[in-house]
């Protein structure tokens, strides 16, 4: 089972998720929408950046996830 890592970095406001091992990233790359992909040497893409988040001292985060049929 594959295991997705999330980390929020309240100092720089970046929420990073990785969907596999972040020693295969090679090449990132900017959406322009303030997210940036990171890809494996294939192209595909292992996670994301969002920059310029952040959420209040109130707020907490919360992950969920789903799985769908292929």
């Amino acid at each position: 089972m594959a295991q997705v890592k999330v980390f929020y970095d309240k100092e720089g406001n970046t929420l990073t998720v990785w969907f596999s091992d972040p020693k295969e990233e090679y090449v990132c790359e900017e959406t322009g929408e303030e997210v940036v992909l990171m890809k494996d040497k294939s192209g595909r893409v292992i996670g994301f950046e969002k920059l310029n988040y952040s959420l209040s001292e109130a707020e907490k985060l919360h992950v969920a996830f789903e799985t769908v049929a292929a």
